[in-house]
């Protein structure tokens, strides 16, 4: 991409001054509020901008500096009880601000395509995914009925989908994350909207399927949808944007053409986004300490209904020391996550074993297993999914306090340890999970995974959700946890700039297997596997950087 931004929009006309004249989307000094009296809180304040047909226009900030809510005002969902003003809120010349429900939705589906983040959270759990992605063409009529179900496999192929006939027969539970991800995609863009709303649309997706999406969206403004995209990942950003707009407690304080914005950014705080994201240094390897867990020839097959057998993991071999972090890296549906839970015992082997201290979790009794299970803990891509909505910070870091028998007076000192651990206060401890950002999510969830005392933390992308500031932050508190602990980490991961960042060793997985492995320097810096070269290719990077990839 060159450094100056993305090409012209197509959808848009031009005149001697470049692309111009119809606004599909026109902001003007929006606030958008929540609460009343002293508790009020402005989310959004005095934004204005606009989007043309065929352009990319992007909004990047911080976790919680309200890009996403500007987004939502725009289809009426910013959310209950706020107030939404504006001098201007327009979507191709109809004012938003006087529709009522039904008129948005409406406006929603057909002519404002939106995807979120949370595809887990926004695909019905008991409906097929292909009754998802066919409801926009049933709904509109956009294709003849006789077509519907041809369009809807079409549509999941366009966005990444592998086996779309066999994968639109399933439910969203059944799919992995960056599945489900694609598969919310192809319902947006089922209706050929000409606004797509895309928050955070390739967080959950690996390199190559992320690059597979950022064409398909390339290609829809080639041919006249507007894109607002709401996205941390200022690589994706880089290689899709035309104009970027920087969001900062709720204000933009800078905007202007892609490459001018993330080459030669000009406020401080733009600047310190950029250098959040991960370089190319890679972690000088620790001495070598003793083997804690030890896979050996781990094979795990699945039976789908309707389909041949899967085998999801295929003779993998690992091994994991004391005090270092192995690296396990490759595509949705590679099996890196699988080989995590069968690390951690959760999941059985079909084949193959894996040892803790030189004896298998089969090997023990319950109590032994129980004992065991202690000293290998995970911590999970989405916090909020893995913690109870009903506990205060406070009782999900005493529960498996309590589960090891840790005494009630030692507890509040072990909880205020924890919290150090991982850079939170004590305001924390009162509040429920859902009440904190991504970021003091994220560290909740390190410090309740330490809580037990671990050997080894199965990571399995636990900052993939969280913007590049706060994500090079938590990456941090990993880091030093774990030079001052000597804990052993396995991290499971597509973003390679992150596994960069922390890994000292690092695995590559292909449908299965693992085709490479070695140190971190050694496989990123000069990778042997076509495979290996062909993820390194594919990392969106920030113009200004001089290179695509590592």
């Amino acid at each position: 991409m060159s450094t100056e931004s993305r090409t012209a929009p197509a959808g848009a006309p031009k005149t001697s001054e470049g692309p111009a004249v119809r606004e599909l989307v026109r902001v003007e000094d929006l606030t958008i509020s929540f609460g009343r009296g002293r508790r009020r809180v402005e989310a959004v304040r005095g934004v204005s901008f606009t989007v043309r047909p065929g352009e990319i226009v992007a909004v990047v900030g911080e976790s919680g500096s309200g890009k996403s809510v500007t987004a939502r005002s725009l289809v009426g969902l910013a959310g209950e009880g706020a107030d939404v003003r504006a001098a201007a809120l327009a979507f191709d010349g109809v004012d938003l601000r006087g529709l009522d429900g039904r008129r948005l939705r409406a406006l929603r589906g057909r002519r404002i395509g939106f995807v979120l983040q949370d595809a887990l959270g926004s695909l019905d759990p008991l409906r097929r995914v292909g009754a998802e992605v066919a409801e926009p063409l049933r709904t509109h009529r956009t294709v003849p009925p006789s077509r519907i179900r041809d369009e809807t496999e079409r549509l999941l192929e366009a966005a990444g989908v592998p086996d779309p006939r066999a994968r639109a027969a399933q439910y969203p539970h059944q799919l992995s994350g960056g599945l489900r991800q694609r598969s919310l995609i192809a319902s947006a863009l089922a209706a050929r909207p000409d606004l797509l709303i895309a928050d955070e649309p390739t967080t959950a997706l690996d390199a190559t399927v992320q690059q597979q999406i950022l064409r398909l969206l390339r290609a829809r403004a080639r041919d006249g949808t507007a894109v607002l995209l709401i996205s941390h990942d200022l690589g994706v950003v880089g290689e899709l944007a035309d104009r970027v707009h920087v969001m900062k407690d709720g204000r933009f304080v800078e905007e202007g053409p892609a490459g001018r914005i993330l080459s030669a950014p000009r406020h401080p705080y733009t600047r310190a986004l950029v250098a959040a994201v991960p370089g190319e240094e890679t972690r000088a390897a620790p001495a070598a300490g003793p083997v804690l867990l030890r896979a050996e020839g781990l094979v795990k097959r699945y039976r789908l209904p309707g389909r041949p057998e899967l085998t999801a993991v295929d003779g993998v071999s690992l091994t994991v020391r004391a005090g270092e972090t192995l690296g396990v890296v490759g595509e949705s549906g590679s099996g890196k996550t699988t080989v995590g839970r069968m690390l951690l015992g959760v999941v059985a082997p079909d084949a193959g074993r894996v040892e803790l201290d030189g004896r298998t979790w089969d090997e023990r009794t319950r109590a032994e297993r129980r004992t065991a299970r202690r000293r290998v803990q995970m911590i999970h891509q989405y916090p909020l999914g893995s913690f109870d909505p009903r506990y205060t910070a406070r009782q999900l870091l005493e529960e498996p306090l309590r589960a090891i028998g840790t005494p009630r007076e030692a507890r509040a000192a072990r909880v205020a340890e924890l919290l150090e651990h991982v850079d939170l206060g004590p305001d924390v401890l009162d509040r429920r999970a859902r009440d904190l950002s991504g970021g003091q999510a994220q560290r909740l969830a390190i410090a309740r995974a330490f809580a037990p005392g671990p050997d080894v933390v199965v990571c399995d992308e636990p900052v993939s959700a969280l913007d590049a500031s706060v994500q090079a932050q938590v990456l941090d508190v990993l880091i030093r946890v774990q030079e001052r602990l000597g804990v052993a980490y396995v991290f499971v991961s597509h973003d390679l700039g992150v596994v960069r960042r922390l890994s000292h060793r690092v695995a590559v997985m292909k449908d299965g297997r693992v085709v490479e492995s070695g140190t971190a320097d050694k496989v990123l810096r000069a990778p042997e596997h076509p495979y290996t070269r062909a993820l390194l290719a594919a990392v969106p990077r920030p113009p200004g950087t001089g290179r695509k990839g590592f």
